[in-house]
């Protein structure tokens, strides 16, 4: 028997004996070093000039540190498991700064859509980069992450399951053009492996779940995967029939509270989902993005008192939610590294990223014949 509880305290492998069996055994990688890093470059400047087309975005700069009295680090969960990196700055004593890295942008983004004037319809994609210290490092998980972190400014008629389908649907767009500039800039790329179908597939959580009701939710991804190369799961975040959230997911941002009703007149909740494929490298589920309709001050007020969270009330960012400061949106953070691995054929995050592994797994890559950066 699985435990629920277990598959929701975050991503990750947990056994460095398990990393070693997903790791393919005949591995060779389509790009050399040096090709590599020249289409890492190509496809990232595709992807975010995509982005800033289809979704009508700017780039913005980000920040790497927050302030902790401002609220805006993104906890990425709402058990406490994830907490962010904290130092003291002292300055000149008198004036010190209790600071924090960020772990995603999620909630900064929000207030910058304010801050830069963003009407209706325009929204900011920025470069971020963050640091995730509770992770298990494995073939997809870094405690360095890059993502292109973005932000949108939307009407309250937006606040629905078509606005969030139809901007999902760009972002494949983008995702799946990049696919075929690249495999055009490096014909290796093509044949060995499966593309990105052209296609996303659509699913609640909940359905996911009725298919697979004796499954965890890491085997019921995979499963659904089989079915469907690449899916958007809708609802993540709200308490499923059995009784768990498909995955934890932090009460101030994402709505996932809202009710909706499925295709065919079924009761459903939330305005968000995920991004994930089959990687036909490793065999296994491949997250690419989260992203949802982020919460307004009554369902911001909603997550927070079913998570037992209101003390979060008295920071500034959730006060400028509650009292309607903030633009609504729609947001989202793609992880540049993992779909830059998808579209190279890589089987190892760190073929794509430079970081920080543990020496166990460094020996494993080496005896699988993939160059890990360093």
């Amino acid at each position: 028997m699985f435990d629920k509880k277990a598959d929701l305290a975050g991503p990750g492998i947990g056994d460095y004996a398990e990393v070693e069996k997903i790791l393919p055994q005949d591995y060779e990688s389509l790009l050399n070093p040096k090709e590599t890093q020249q289409a890492i470059t190509a496809v990232k400047r595709f992807i975010e000039d995509g982005l800033c087309e289809e979704l009508n975005l700017i780039r913005v700069e980000v920040p790497l540190i927050v302030d902790v009295e401002s609220g805006v680090n993104d906890y990425l969960d709402r058990d406490g498991s994830r907490t962010p990196v904290e130092f003291h700055i002292k300055n000149d004593g008198k004036n010190p700064i209790e600071a924090q890295v960020v772990q995603a942008a999620t909630k900064w983004k929000r207030v910058a859509l304010k801050q830069f004037g963003m009407n209706v319809g325009e929204g900011l994609v920025t470069d971020m980069r963050a640091v995730r210290k509770d992770y298990f490092l494995d073939h997809d998980h870094s405690s360095y992450v890059d993502q292109w972190d973005w932000e949108k400014a939307i009407a309250a008629e937006d606040r629905n399951l078509d606005y969030l389908t139809t901007t999902v649907e760009k972002i494949w767009k983008v995702i799946k053009n990049a696919e075929l500039f690249i495999q055009d800039r490096f014909p290796q790329l093509k044949n060995k492996y499966d593309n990105l179908p052209d296609k996303l597939t659509f699913i609640h959580a909940e359905d996911i779940l009725d298919k697979y009701p004796d499954l965890p939710r890491k085997q019921r991804e995979t499963a659904i995967l089989q079915e469907y190369p690449a899916v958007f799961i809708y609802g993540i975040g709200w308490t499923l029939d059995d009784g768990y959230p498909h995955e934890l997911r932090a009460a101030d941002y994402d709505d996932w509270v809202t009710p909706t009703v499925s295709k065919d007149g079924r009761q459903m909740h939330g305005l968000n989902g995920d991004i994930l494929v089959w990687n036909p490298v490793t065999k296994r589920r491949h997250e690419l993005s989260s992203m949802g309709v982020r919460v307004n001050a009554e369902t911001l007020w909603q997550q927070l008192q079913l998570t037992n969270q209101t003390d979060f009330l008295k920071l500034p960012y959730h006060q400028a939610v509650i009292n309607k400061e903030l633009p609504l949106s729609i947001g989202g953070g793609i992880g540049q590294s993992r779909t830059v691995m998808s579209l190279l054929k890589k089987a190892h995050l760190g073929e794509v990223s430079v970081t920080v592994w543990p020496k166990v797994l460094k020996a494993i890559c080496r005896a699988r014949n993939i160059n890990v950066l360093e």
